[in-house]
């Protein structure tokens, strides 16, 4: 049985209670002014903070609000993953407006079927009353040995997990009035963070790695200047949705797979069947001249677009 400390009067705090009546013994210890959370004995505590607004991140009238909650949390665990790291618990803060209250019990729905399926918890958090509906989710995780995005080495493979272009498709969909067709829309509302591959790979020796949020093209250049290095990928190689192109995905955001580098033993079967999910070797890691670039090959691709947030 979940126990919290007991919790004060007023409409925020009553809020809250509904909230755990909703997350059930997903949540856990709520009532302190913060958490503790223990590490496993030889790894490393890993933290990340991500945030989610409407008009930035999604739009209300595109998903439910069970699906904006489920996308706020998975996008969050999702740099989890692309660190190696098994989650620990999350701390939520919301900013609802008004005009969203009456789905708060909706989007802590979806907060909490995604906690069940990376099985975590939910720790800590805020409520508040804003101008716009976000969710700041802060994750917390531990590690074996954290895989950073300064390691690839020349010589490595470059690998990536699933397939790319669904949310940008869905995008394309609404922006033009259109219904995305259903499995363009699933890989935009439903993103699952690739945790059990994330561990794998990292267990498997992965040098480098990041979960694509801003497009395969944008991140893969975070990777190759932070470690100084030169990342060329095999546009034909680029697993895409059933009816995309290449190019189209290299530059699609919101897609929450992971792309790492591997030494060039690195046998992607076992790590695949842990994660559950297609991994693709798409290039190789050169030494850059000047480093820190990143090219897609044979059918050259100017490396623009990608998602930025600001």
């Amino acid at each position: 049985m979940t126990t919290h400390i007991p919790l004060g009067e007023g409409r925020e705090f009553a809020a809250i209670r509904a909230l755990l009546e909703i997350w059930g013994p997903r949540a856990r210890g709520i009532g302190d002014d913060a958490a503790v959370l223990e590490v496993p004995p030889g790894e490393r505590l890993v933290v990340s903070t991500d945030t989610s607004v409407d008009g930035v991140h999604f739009r209300r009238d595109w998903l439910t609000p069970a699906e904006i909650g489920w996308r706020a949390t998975m996008a969050a665990l999702s740099d989890l993953a692309a660190m190696g790291a098994a989650p620990l618990g999350i701390v939520l803060a919301i900013t609802c407006p008004p005009e969203a209250r009456e789905h708060l019990l909706a989007y802590a729905y979806g907060v909490g079927e995604a906690l069940r399926v990376t099985d975590t918890v939910i720790v800590g958090g805020d409520l508040s009353g804003g101008a716009t509906l976000s969710f700041g989710v802060t994750v917390f995780g531990s590690a074996v040995r954290p895989v950073g995005r300064a390691g690839a080495q020349p010589g490595d493979g470059i690998w990536v997990s699933g397939t790319l272009g669904g949310p940008a498709a869905a995008l394309a969909a609404w922006e033009r009035g259109e219904a995305p067709h259903q499995s363009h829309r699933e890989r935009f509302a439903g993103p699952v963070a690739r945790l059990a591959l994330g561990r794998a790979v990292a267990a498997a020796g992965a040098t480098a790695a990041i979960d694509i949020s801003d497009g395969l093209l944008a991140d893969a250049g975070h990777v190759a200047r932070a470690s100084g290095v030169e990342l060329r990928i095999a546009l034909e190689d680029i697993p895409v949705i059933e009816g995309g192109q290449p190019r189209e995905a290299v530059v699609s955001g919101e897609e929450y797979e992971l792309l790492f580098t591997a030494p060039a033993s690195f046998d992607p079967a076992p790590a695949a069947a842990a994660g559950g999910v297609t991994v693709t070797r798409i290039g190789t890691v050169a030494v850059g001249a000047p480093p820190g670039g990143c090219t897609a090959h044979r059918k050259p691709v100017v490396k623009t677009g990608g998602d930025d947030h600001i």
